[in-house]
């Protein structure tokens, strides 16, 4: 038996906003279970803010029962800006499958900045007004779904050591559907000992990142961000699918102040920045599986010459020895007529993001050896 993630997301930065501050709100968070298992531990994240924060109750919520979760015997925590509190166990039995809900309640004002978007199936949650942690239900009129993770990062089970997690790391793309969707086809397909962590920030870069508050929340870049949200309990593979706005965001100071085109890398140091990734990923002992980068054409800032590096670091990512394989998300969602662009039904509208079938399609394009 030994500690394992079956639940996970980045930290972030949330946007910069005169309402960035919450006070007596409950926030509430569903968590599917890939494992059996007799424990949970709680991870609660701080990374990005500037302010400590303090959660005055948690609770855990399953089989009609409510647990107390507490930190050193205590039921408050108060987490200094850019660390994290990992919970006391939570004992009870658990079973494969289940989905039981983390409760955490914000007596007062916090600062909302330690946050990440993340979208799909298996991905939302609610917040509302007052001490919620022990009520079964939330009244809808002083409750909101929401697709943002506050300060909850990880959630650990105790379980078989058969068992084991791999972390998709990423941007929007990965923040988005295609993960919730390769852990459904885990469950579907019978692969019952792997879970999957997403660690995405959307807007992130693996070489820049913005310092103007108007794009803060576009994400740290790589060399902060990797080394503080890959190293997962349980995990044994990381699958990083990164580096397209790198190649997008810079537009020139004449188009847009705070992307300067000094910011757009040469197709060198992009591919130095997945090869210190790659370096850090061993560190850990894990496998490293890359995925190549998605369709542009048809984007607001498509160019030939932005083409020209999305294809050069994907023929690096198919030909390099560094990693124990590529996923080709590229073959699997674009127009083999045109490949630049995506297939039609692949495409969200905006032709950066695929749609819930593109993101299908990514999930599908996984190797079931890596799953295994």
């Amino acid at each position: 038996m030994y500690w394992t993630s079956i639940w996970g997301n980045a930290v972030s930065v949330g946007e910069n906003r005169p309402e960035s501050y919450s006070k007596n709100i409950t926030l509430r968070y569903p968590v599917y279970s890939r494992f059996d298992g007799t424990a949970v531990k709680l991870t609660f994240d701080n990374y990005c803010g500037t302010e400590p924060v303090t959660i005055e109750k948690t609770t855990v919520f399953i089989y009609g029962r409510f647990y107390t979760v507490t930190f050193d015997g205590k039921e408050a925590v108060t987490i200094p800006a850019g660390e994290n509190a990992v919970s006391d166990a939570v004992k009870f039995e658990i079973r494969a499958q289940s989905v039981f809900f983390v409760s955490f309640y914000l007596k007062d004002f916090t600062q909302m900045r330690s946050t990440v978007f993340a979208r799909g199936p298996l991905s939302s949650g609610s917040y509302s007004l007052g001490d919620q942690t022990c009520a079964t239900t939330l009244d809808i009129d002083i409750s909101r779904k929401t697709h943002y993770f506050y300060f909850l990062s990880n959630v650990s089970v105790y379980t078989h050591s058969k068992n084991r997690a791999i972390v998709c790391y990423g941007d929007s793309i990965t923040a988005q559907d295609w993960p919730d969707y390769l852990a459904l086809r885990c469950r579907e397909e019978g692969y019952d000992s792997t879970s999957v962590i997403r660690r995405a920030t959307s807007g992130s870069r693996i070489l820049r990142e913005y310092s103007c508050i108007t794009y803060q929340s576009y994400g740290l870049k790589g060399e902060k961000r990797f080394h503080h949200e890959v190293p997962t309990e349980g995990a044994d593979t990381v699958i990083i699918q990164q580096g397209i706005n790198d190649i997008i965001h810079p537009v020139g100071k004449d188009v847009n102040v705070f992307r300067p085109m000094s910011d757009l890398p040469t197709v060198e140091e992009l591919i130095d920045g997945m090869k210190n990734y790659i370096s850090q990923a061993r560190s850990y002992g894990y496998k490293v599986y890359m995925g190549t980068l998605l369709p542009i054409g048809g984007w607001r800032t498509y160019a030939p010459f932005r083409e020209e590096m999305r294809t050069a670091v994907n023929n690096w990512i198919k030909t390099t020895d560094l990693i124990d394989g590529y996923i080709d998300f590229d073959k699997a969602l674009s127009d083999p007529a045109n490949p630049s662009y995506f297939l039609p039904e692949y495409d969200s509208g905006d032709h950066l993001h695929p749609s819930p079938a593109g993101y299908k399609a990514m999930a599908a394009a996984v190797s079931k050896e890596l799953l295994k």
